[in-house]
């Protein structure tokens, strides 16, 4: 299949690998930013750069809106596409409708739209990852366009699922607690640690059997540990004292401490 790519981020720098790997074509990338359209494109075999959304003449069938949530709109607006191309979007948190309602509004001719969402986080500039334990996560607005989504994502991945945009969200939302808010509690402590002269490396192996753990367990909580956990309240009174020139940190503290307990108390 010929693809184009609107969009050269995160994702894009591993999403386009990928689907030149499995054997498709990238035909061409556009980005608002040509030199980071001009850097993806140097990483696959024979894409080309595009500067503006006419793609009236393209060979593609996929294009692929690999961009901000809050610039989808604005870019299918001037969005020209060849009648019958299948356009998706690559969010986790923008419904299926949304997409084919803009479609129906800015395009002249008909297209078809779908979701093909990766779930896993993506860094530019990083080697491209593989793509056989990344869920995607896809839906589309018709049986025929299903399929040729389900089957590209089969070629990438071995594990494909049809879910629903209220799934989506839902599972968008809990990734912001396991990957998002995970990682900034691990740069917290980084900065803790750090600026207080101690090494932030001796928290590594803590880290890694925390996270091994908690994938491990039946359900996380299981395996629970912590003076929240077995309501030590000398201990995190202690902590609080060692936050009382940060109280945002303090707050957070609290909170997270406060939720650990009801889970268990």
């Amino acid at each position: 299949m010929h693809i184009t790519f609107i969009g050269a981020g995160n994702l894009a720098w591993h999403l386009a690998p990928a689907f030149e790997n499995a054997g498709h074509q990238i035909n061409e990338v556009y980005s608002r930013r040509t030199e980071q359209a001009r850097r993806l494109i140097s990483i696959l075999y024979d894409a080309g750069v595009r500067t503006d959304l006419n793609f009236a003449d393209s060979s593609s069938q996929l294009f692929v809106l690999a961009v901000a949530d809050d610039a989808m709109e604005e870019v299918c607006q001037q969005l020209v596409l060849p009648e019958n191309a299948i356009v998706v979007h690559v969010s986790g948190a923008k419904p299926l409708a949304q997409l084919r309602r803009w479609m129906a509004i800015y395009s002249d001719v008909p297209v078809r739209t779908g979701v093909f969402y990766p779930l896993q986080t993506f860094s530019r500039d990083q080697p491209p990852l593989s793509f056989e334990q990344i869920p995607l996560c896809l839906e589309a607005d018709d049986k025929e366009t299903e399929d040729i989504l389900v089957g590209l994502g089969q070629e990438l991945s071995d594990i494909v699922y049809l879910i629903t945009s209220d799934e989506r969200r839902l599972l968008h939302m809990a990734a912001v607690f396991a990957c998002n808010f995970t990682n900034h509690l691990l740069a917290i402590a980084k900065d803790l640690t750090e600026t207080n002269e101690v090494p932030f490396k001796l928290l590594k192996p803590l880290i890694r059997e925390t996270i091994r753990k908690g994938l491990s367990a039946g359900h996380p909580a299981d395996v629970q540990t912590g003076p929240a956990r077995r309501g030590d309240q000398q201990t995190m009174q202690a902590h609080l004292t060692l936050l009382s020139d940060q109280p945002q940190l303090a707050e957070m503290y609290e909170l997270m401490s406060d939720s650990i307990a009801r889970m268990y108390h």
